[in-house]
């Protein structure tokens, strides 16, 4: 992988596979650019269509810098390092792809970014930008942080803390992200791009696909096979992706 240091210093760690025009693919809480695009092939189909692909590791996981200060993930921090790498490498137009945590960067970017020219959200729905903090997010963060996670009673909490430890992720810094001050709520009518939403079927976490869709100017949605951790692996996921962004390009 590539790195950089993004516009506080934080490195940023950074796939950057194939030729043509770029793709930016942004992942969700407590995985990686390995988990959720390399792993079910989304790189690789991008590739094969003839796509630049940037997957960066955000702060706070993978190999990216890990700081466990909450104020370190504020101020629309991982939006500005996106930029950050846009910036560095010079790119002049980007689709952009997001899930879970991901696609929550993903909606606060394209409304600030011009280079944006088609967005893709994957793993969210309704709630999105609904609230500006979930609920048990106090309570993810203590799972995080609990020396024995069998004293964790939230179940949403304690399925978070059991991926991080099955990831080898950093727990504090995973935790500081759930503590971090929050920024205004991203500007879903401002996404000016193509826009498709991606949800599982059996995704209970994020509300209906179709209600998110609704809320963004000419957005569409499409349903998935499987939950918040398992859409990514159904085939259509990737397909889905490549197939959108080849439709915008000649549109």
């Amino acid at each position: 992988m590539d790195h950089l240091n993004s516009f506080d210093g934080t490195p940023i760690a950074y796939l950057d596979a194939g030729d043509g025009p770029t793709v930016i693919l942004s992942h969700g809480f407590a995985a990686d650019h390995r988990l959720n695009w390399v792993l079910p092939g989304v790189v690789d189909a991008l590739v094969a269509s003839g796509r630049r692909v940037l997957a960066p590791d955000a702060r706070g996981h993978g190999s990216s810098g890990k700081p466990h200060d909450p104020d370190a993930y504020g101020g629309d921090a991982m939006v500005r390092d996106i930029q950050s790498l846009l910036d560095a490498l010079g790119v002049d137009a980007v689709d952009v792809v997001g899930y879970s945590m991901g696609s929550l960067v993903s909606a606060r970017l394209v409304p600030l970014e011009p280079r944006a020219r088609s967005l893709i959200l994957g793993g969210v729905g309704g709630r999105l930008g609904r609230d500006r903090r979930p609920a048990n997010s106090s309570a993810i963060a203590d799972a995080l942080e609990a020396d024995d996670p069998r004293t964790i009673s939230d179940p949403s909490a304690r399925a978070f803390r059991a991926f991080a430890d099955a990831t080898g992720a950093d727990r504090m810094a995973l935790a500081a992200i759930q503590r971090a001050p929050l920024g205004e709520p991203a500007a879903l009518d401002r996404i000016a791009v193509p826009t498709m939403v991606l949800t599982g079927d059996a995704d209970t976490l994020v509300g209906p696909p179709d209600a998110l869709a609704a809320r963004i100017p000419g957005a569409t949605a499409k349903i998935l096979a499987g939950d918040h951790l398992s859409a990514v692996n159904d085939p259509a996921f990737a397909r889905s992706i490549v197939d959108f962004i080849e439709a915008v390009s000649v549109s």
